[in-house]
C-alpha cells in the first residue's frame, strides 16, 4: 500500500512528465486522427484502438473504488459516478459513433493505455485513499460554492465535447473520406471545441472535488491538448485558408 508521501512523490512525477509531453508534442504531432502517419509504425482499426486505450481507465478506476471500501459514501461516490461516465461514453459509445474507417498506431494506443492505467490509480488515489478532509462533510459538501461551480462547469464541459464530437462527425457522408472545417457550436470560437469541452470538465472536476490529484489530471489533459489544438489550428489554416479560419482561437475562446 503506497503512502501518503509515496503518493505525493507519484504526483510530482505524474506533473512533471506531462511538462515534458507538453513541450514535445510542439514539435512532435502525435501520429492519429489527422495527423495519422506510417512513421508511427503498424495500425489497428480506430474503433477498437479508441475501446482498448480508453476502457483500462474505467475498469482501473472501478477496481479500485471497490476495494477502498469507499461504497456509496457521498461525496466520493458521486464523484466516481462522474468520473465513470465520462469514460464509459469515450471508452464504448464514441468509438461506436465513428464514422469511416480510420486507423490508429498501435505505439499511439500502447501509451494511451499506459497513461489511463496511471491515472486510474492516480485518480482513485486522490478520492479514495488519500481523500481531502473535507470529504468528511458529505452531503454538506456538495453544497458549497466551489462544488456548485466545479459541478455546473463539469456539466458544460461534457455537453460542450458531446456536441463538438457530433459536429464533426456530421461533416462527413458514408464514404467521404476528405477534411472539412467545422464551423457550429463552440467552433464558431474555436477550431477545437471538442478539446475546450474536455478542458473544461475535467477542470470543472478538479474545482469540484478539491483533489490535487484531479489539478495534475487537467495538467496533463492541457500538456496533451492545447499543442495538438495548435497544430490543428496551424493545419486548418493551411488547408482552408485565413479567411475561412477567421478570427478563431484554437482551444480557448478569445485567448488561445
Amino acid at each position: 500500500m503506497m503512502t501518503n508521501e509515496g503518493f505525493q512523490l507519484f504526483l510530482w512525477i505524474m506533473s512533471g512528465i506531462a511538462l515534458c509531453v507538453f513541450v514535445a508534442l510542439y514539435f512532435v504531432r502525435a501520429g492519429y486522427g489527422i495527423f495519422r502517419s506510417a512513421s508511427w509504425g503498424y495500425s489497428i482499426n480506430n474503433k477498437w484502438a479508441w475501446v482498448l486505450m480508453e476502457a483500462p481507465v474505467f475498469f482501473v478506476m472501478l477496481y479500485l473504488w471497490r476495494e477502498s471500501g469507499t461504497g456509496f459514501s457521498m461525496p466520493q461516490f458521486l464523484f466516481f459516478l462522474l468520473f465513470q461516465l465520462h469514460y464509459l461514453q469515450r471508452s464504448f459509445l464514441f468509438p461506436l459513433l465513428m464514422k469511416g474507417k480510420g486507423r490508429m498506431p498501435l505505439t499511439i494506443m500502447a501509451m494511451g493505455i499506459l497513461f489511463n492505467v496511471l491515472n486510474g490509480g492516480m485518480q482513485a488515489g486522490g478520492l479514495f485513499y488519500f481523500a481531502p478532509a473535507a470529504y468528511g462533510e458529505g452531503w454538506n459538501y456538495l453544497l458549497a460554492p466551489h462544488a456548485l461551480l466545479g459541478g455546473l462547469l463539469f456539466v458544460l464541459g461534457m455537453a460542450v465535447n458531446l456536441h463538438s464530437d457530433h459536429v464533426i462527425r456530421s461533416l462527413r457522408q458514408p464514404g467521404d473520406t476528405r477534411h472539412y472545417l467545422p464551423a457550429k457550436g463552440m467552433y464558431r470560437y474555436v477550431t477545437s471545441a471538442n478539446y475546450l469541452g474536455e478542458l473544461m470538465e475535467w477542470t470543472g472536476f478538479a474545482i469540484l472535488t478539491a483533489s490535487p490529484a484531479a489539478w495534475v489530471f487537467v495538467w496533463w489533459t492541457f500538456a496533451n491538448l492545447v499543442p495538438r489544438a495548435h497544430a490543428i489550428h496551424q493545419r486548418y489554416r493551411r488547408e482552408f485558408g485565413d479567411e475561412a479560419v477567421g478570427s478563431r482561437k484554437r482551444i480557448i475562446p478569445y485567448i488561445y
